[in-house]
C-alpha cells in the first residue's frame, strides 16, 4: 500500500508537457491580434462619436460666453488629436500580416507596444490637461446658472472622474495592455522560431 501511495505522489508531481503545433499557436495569436484590432477600432469609433456629440452640442446650442466656445474648441482639438494617434496605432497593427512578413509584423507589434506606453504616459497627461482646461472654460458660463449644491456636485464629479481615470483606471488598462502585447510578441517570436527551424 505504501508503494502505491509513493507511486501516486510521484504521478501527481509529474508535469505533462503539452506540445502545441505552430499552426494552433498561430491561429490563437491571430485571434488575439484580431481582438486587439477590434478594441482599437472601437476606441476610434468612441472618440469620433464623442467628437461628433460635442461638435453637435456646439452647433445646436447657443452659448453666450466666449469662454464656453474656447472650452469646446479645446475639447474638440484634444479628442481629434487623440483620435489621430489611435488611428495611427491601429494602422500599424493592421497593415502587415504575420504569414507574409513575420519580422515586419513582430516589429510593428513592438512599435505598437512603445506607442501605447507613450500614449498612456505622455499623451494621456496632455489629453487630461486639455480636458481639464476645457471643463474650466466651459464651467465659467454653466456654473453660475446652477444652484450651489449643483455646482459642488458638477465640479466634484468632474474632479473625481478625472482623478479616477488618471490613476486607477489608467494604470490598470496600461498594465493589462502591456502584458497582453508582450505575450503576443512572445508568441509570434516563438512561432517564427518554430517556422524557421522546423523539428
Amino acid at each position: 500500500m505504501q508503494a502505491f501511495d509513493q507511486l501516486q505522489e510521484l504521478w501527481q508531481k509529474h508535469e505533462v508537457e503539452v506540445k502545441v503545433s505552430a499552426d494552433e499557436m498561430l491561429q490563437q495569436a491571430k485571434k488575439e491580434v484580431n481582438g486587439l484590432k477590434l478594441k482599437s477600432a472601437l476606441n476610434i469609433v468612441g472618440m469620433l462619436a464623442s467628437f461628433i456629440a460635442i461638435a453637435a452640442l456646439w452647433i445646436f446650442f447657443h452659448f453666450e460666453s466666449w469662454t464656453t466656445h474656447v472650452g469646446i474648441v479645446i475639447f474638440l482639438v484634444a479628442i481629434l488629436s487623440s483620435t489621430i494617434v489611435l488611428y495611427r496605432d491601429h494602422r500599424l497593427i493592421s497593415k502587415s500580416d504575420f504569414t507574409v512578413h513575420p519580422k515586419d509584423f513582430i516589429n510593428s507589434l513592438k512599435i505598437y507596444q512603445l506607442n501605447r506606453y507613450s500614449l498612456y504616459n505622455r499623451m494621456y497627461w496632455l489629453y487630461t490637461t486639455a480636458l481639464s482646461l476645457g471643463f474650466i472654460f466651459t464651467f465659467i458660463e454653466i456654473l453660475p446658472n446652477l444652484s450651489y449644491i449643483q455646482r459642488i456636485f458638477a465640479v466634484g464629479i468632474t474632479i473625481v472622474w478625472m482623478v479616477f481615470c488618471s490613476t486607477i483606471l489608467r494604470k490598470a488598462v496600461m498594465s493589462r495592455e502591456k502584458e497582453r502585447i508582450a505575450l503576443l510578441i512572445e508568441k509570434f517570436e516563438r512561432i517564427s522560431g518554430q517556422i524557421s527551424t522546423p523539428e
